[in-house]
Formats: structure tokens, C-alpha cells, sequence
């Protein structure tokens, strides 16, 4: 028998089954902006739904619509592209099962491609019900951080892979200063250009003072990179006299590129797939926000220190 849902799980329920009941009856593509508004006409929303989420001015329906999509994405039910929603044939099939089955599976898809894509240690309670339940408040709370990020990870690589190639290109000039390199964004800015020299697409100091430079390869990529772009990337750090750099892409690297990036002992090649970079934009808070902030209380033990 099935878990019941939870409050926010049933009303996560309720607005992803109408946004893709929208799609579906109105030709199977409609901008974002079309999706919400078709869902906010055809449901009921009670005065907790549409309570406004003070970190980000949106209404909690509004919210919950961005946050679940992501299960049906990874579940091959929807696909997003520059803001255009569309439904695919599965998740036409799958609105058969109705607004809690349709759900249920856009979960469950998640979670195997979430096993893909982020692998953990066979001992891990985080998809076992049971185990979480006898957790103590701590472990549980990592838990739902982790899987809170994982979606949120997922969300940041989909919006990453539908922008064009300069706003994509002043993402990374903005993580790179973030992390620490370069000196202002206005030098970042002429640092990092399409230089279009080889392999290279720009260049920006290791440190402030500009004592060393790391060049820079940022693509937007759907699958796997393999060893030739990584081979083209070293033969312009070599022609450069260039001994560091760092390969940044949305997809992932093969086996075969991450041994060839270790091969070079004169070179320093840093590479960061999608999921790290994911990874390091929610570190430095890039293209997110808090939404909520949780304490987690314990008995303060000297209060009651008789001595």
C-alpha cells in the first residue's frame, strides 16, 4: 500500500496533473508562463496554496509547479526547452493513471534517474522509507537536504541546457569570480570572451593580482564528452604555453576523457561536468535562493546544570 502524501505532495499532485492535462489539450506545447496561468483557471486553490513564499514573491502553487516538474522531466514525461513546456507520449500515457498514479510515477522515474546520476552507498537509507522513519531529527534532516538539492541540481542543468550560449558563457564568469578568481566583473568580463582561439574560449586570472592565468573551455552539452574536445582543449593550452585550465560543460565526461585530462603531468586540466557544476552554484549561491530556513533545537543541557 502506498505512502498517503503528504500536504505538499498532494498539492504538488493536484498542479503538475493540471499543467500536464493543459499541455495535453492544448496541442502538447505552451510556454511556462501559459502552463501556470491555464492551472491557476482550472484548480481551486485554497488560501495556504496561494500564501506568497517571501523569498521569492511566488505563491506556494506557483512554487510547488517549478519544484515538481523536475520528477516529470527525469521521468521522460515532459520536456523543457527556453521556457517552452512540452508533453511527451509517455506522460500522455501516464495522465491515464490519474492525478495520484501520474504523480507516483513522475516520483519514481526521478528516483531512478536520480540512482544515475548521483550513486550512493548501498547502505543509505534515503530512499527507504522505513529506515528514514527511525532516524534520528539530524540524520533526517541531511536527508532532506540531499534530496532537496538533487532536484534543485536537476532544475539549475535544465535551465543551464535551454539558455543561449552568452548568458551561459556569464554564468561561468560569475561562478569563476565567485570561487574566487579573477579581479572585478568588469575584467572577468574581457578575461572570458568567445576568443574562438582553438579550444579556448577565454582566459582569467587565477588571483586578483593576476599572477597566473587558467584558461577556459565552457560548452553546453546534452550527452557524454568524450576524449577528442579534451585532446583539442590540451593542443590549445600547449600552443598557448598554457600549463592550467579548466573544461566546464552541462553533460558529462567519459572513462576515456577523464584518463586523458590525468595524463599530462606538464598540464593541469580541471573538469566539471554538469552535476558539479550544479554542485558549486548552490555552494556560491548562484541562480538561487533561500526559500525557507529551518532550526533544529536540542535540550541545552547546562541550563539544567544544578551545580
Amino acid at each position: 500500500m502506498s505512502k498517503p502524501f503528504s500536504r505538499s505532495e498532494a498539492l504538488g499532485s493536484r498542479v503538475m496533473f493540471a499543467a500536464m492535462q493543459a499541455l495535453e489539450q492544448s496541442g502538447g506545447r505552451l510556454r511556462s508562463r501559459e502552463v501556470a496561468a491555464q492551472v491557476a483557471q482550472q484548480l481551486d486553490l485554497d488560501d495556504w496554496a496561494q500564501e506568497i513564499i517571501e523569498s521569492n514573491g511566488l505563491p506556494r502553487w506557483r512554487m510547488y509547479l517549478h519544484f515538481f516538474s523536475v520528477d516529470s522531466v527525469k521521468a521522460g514525461f515532459l520536456s523543457k526547452e527556453k521556457g517552452v513546456w512540452q508533453i511527451t507520449a509517455s506522460g500522455a500515457n501516464a495522465l491515464r493513471n490519474g492525478a495520484e498514479g501520474y504523480f507516483r510515477a513522475a516520483q519514481a522515474g526521478y528516483r531512478a534517474w536520480r540512482k544515475e546520476q548521483v550513486p550512493t552507498d548501498s547502505d543509505s537509507p534515503v530512499d527507504s522509507a522505513e529506515a528514514e522513519a527511525v532516524l534520528p531529527p539530524e540524520e533526517r534532516f541531511k536527508l532532506i537536504q540531499s534530496e532537496t538539492d538533487a532536484a534543485l541540481s536537476a532544475e539549475l542543468l535544465e535551465r543551464l541546457k535551454g539558455c543561449d550560449p552568452g548568458f551561459f558563457e556569464s554564468v561561468v564568469i560569475q561562478l569563476l569570480l565567485k570561487m574566487g578568481y579573477g579581479g572585478s566583473r568588469a575584467e572577468a568580463g574581457q578575461a572570458v570572451g568567445r576568443s574562438g582561439d582553438g579550444g579556448i574560449d577565454g582566459v582569467i586570472a587565477e588571483d586578483r593580482l593576476g599572477l597566473d592565468s587558467i584558461y577556459v573551455q565552457a560548452k553546453r552539452w546534452q550527452g557524454s564528452v568524450g576524449e577528442p574536445p579534451l585532446r583539442d582543449f590540451l593542443g590549445a593550452l600547449v600552443s598557448r604555453g598554457a600549463t592550467k585550465g579548466v573544461f566546464i560543460t552541462t553533460g558529462l565526461f567519459t572513462d576515456a576523457a577523464q584518463q586523458f585530462a590525468r595524463r599530462s603531468p606538464q598540464h593541469k586540466v580541471v573538469l566539471i561536468d554538469g552535476p558539479r557544476l550544479a554542485e558549486l552554484m548552490i555552494q556560491h549561491d548562484l541562480g538561487v535562493s533561500v526559500a525557507a530556513t529551518y532550526q533544529l533545537k536540542r535540550i541545552d543541557s547546562d541550563f539544567f546544570s544544578e551545580d
